[in-house]
């Protein structure tokens, strides 16, 4: 195909109407990509990468899928609004400097957000030009790597996913794995080494072009209060394409584990090794915490690195039971967020109504069920279940403030006239007040349900 009939399509293919559906496109993501967008491609016809790269539907997948995730603008300041514009009008610029190699990403904008456990995450997040072409260039590359992945990453990976991790994790200690060697690499995202990657990439690319675009990519600095820093090692967390340049360094360390027999679970940076016992724990703490020093020149984090029970350690968010038979629990400190986040959601200051404040806390509460819903301790969430219903009557009975009307308010909601008045003129705070029969009554649970808000329960509950 000739460079002018291949612009044409491209150009034809960004003027032409977006899909009635693009969230669907989105949807489908690397998955589908995944299965039938080259799978079956031979790694010896490499070279040819970059014209996949920039075919026009591999790009307008990109698009969309990027338009479809939305995120922030990066340091050009330039919204996913803008994109489809701005890609039709400078499309065989942007186009002719892949092919050439020569492409140069701007430097992602750093942003940082709080981690669970206390400190900051740093993320990178690029342009969206940027994103759009670290997404064509991600759906032509997984194909590659995915089928050669180790059946015990789980990590950004195509029909993979964490509630499969710790299910597996799970499945190790029922065996008898009664201890974890739990290792967590130091800044991990921060401390890649370029040349290393680099040359694992080159393995199964030879299209020097896209190598060459890949390492742009990752030298492209960070933007920070307005001063450029460069790149000189890391793949900054933010950008589509980073998550799998980890999988692929990684896969080393994956392939060392099974070398060794080690039964294993591996999420991006996140490694548990199961054993029989402490002293084969510290024995392995001790050897793969080398082989991640010398082999892949990263950090382990001894404060946060542990041989323990499973018992006493966390994993993607999950803790277990003791015993032989454990149970999926939630950590701890993920409990500890949830409710910091409900506490700022029924903030009794807030001053919105009823309804507002339901609509706006059933949308946290259903993505935060729809994952720690995996967990088999449903005592646990049917405790949160009752604490949120108490922090809303809580902020009604507030909002209701004079005594005239808070007996006014529980008598027309049936409350009889003489708990009506009792707890009308009660000097208890809303606090207090919230599991009281009155309250109970006037404001029972059938009514939040009515109003929106979900229920929590496991995935398994009946």
């Amino acid at each position: 195909m000739s460079d002018t009939r291949q612009n044409n399509q491209m150009s034809l293919a960004f003027s032409t109407t977006p899909p009635s559906n693009p969230e669907r496109t989105a949807e489908q993501g690397t998955e589908s990509l995944a299965a039938g967008h080259g799978r079956e491609r031979p790694v010896n016809k490499a070279e040819s990468l970059m014209e996949s790269v920039c075919a026009p539907r591999n790009v307008m997948e990109a698009l969309n899928r990027v338009k479809a995730n939305k995120g922030a603008a990066g340091v050009d300041g330039m919204t996913v609004n803008d994109l489809h514009k701005h890609l039709v009008a400078n499309w065989r610029t942007i186009e002719s400097q892949l092919m050439a190699g020569t492409y140069k990403p701007q430097p992602v904008k750093r942003v940082e957000i709080p981690k669970p456990d206390g400190g900051v995450r740093k993320l990178g997040i690029p342009t969206v030009v940027d994103r759009t072409i670290q997404q064509a260039i991600l759906q032509v590359l997984q194909p590659l790597w995915e089928p050669s992945f180790s059946e015990h990453s789980y990590g950004f990976r195509p029909g993979r996913s964490a509630h499969q991790a710790v299910t597996q994790a799970q499945e190790y200690i029922s065996e008898g794995k009664g201890w974890v060697v739990d290792i967590d690499l130091e800044k991990f995202f921060d401390r890649v080494n370029h040349d290393m990657l680099m040359a694992r990439v080159a393995r199964k690319v030879s299209d020097k072009h896209l190598l060459k675009v890949i390492r742009a990519f990752l030298n492209a600095g960070v933007m920070e209060d307005g001063l450029v820093t460069a790149s000189e090692e890391g793949t900054p967390q933010g950008g589509p394409l980073s998550p799998l340049l980890s999988n692929i360094l990684l896969d080393d360390l994956d392939r060392e584990l099974e070398q060794r027999g080690h039964r294993f679970v591996r999420y991006a940076d996140d490694c548990n090794i199961y054993v029989a016992s402490e002293h084969a724990g510290q024995r392995v703490m001790e050897s793969v915490s080398d082989f991640i020093t010398r082999k892949l020149r990263l950090k382990v984090n001894q404060t946060k690195s542990a041989v323990d029970r499973p018992s006493k350690r966390t994993f993607l968010g999950f803790g277990f039971t003791p015993g032989q038979q454990p149970k999926r629990r939630i950590a701890p400190k993920a409990l500890e967020k949830v409710k910091a986040k409900i506490k700022g959601l029924t903030n009794r200051h807030r001053g919105i109504d009823a309804k507002r404040m339901v609509t706006e806390l059933s949308a946290y509460l259903r993505g935060w069920i729809g994952y720690f819903g995996a967990c088999q301790t449903p005592s646990v969430l049917r405790d949160l279940d009752s604490w949120i219903r108490r922090r809303l009557r809580a902020v009604a009975w507030h909002q209701w403030k004079r005594g005239r009307t808070r007996f006014a308010r529980l008598r027309e909601r049936g409350v009889g006239k003489d708990l009506a008045a009792q707890t009308a003129g009660s000097s208890h705070g809303p606090w207090n007040l919230s599991r009281s029969p009155a309250l109970s009554i006037a404001l029972p649970n059938a009514l939040w349900e009515r109003i929106g808000l979900i229920g929590l329960k496991p995935a398994n509950d009946t």
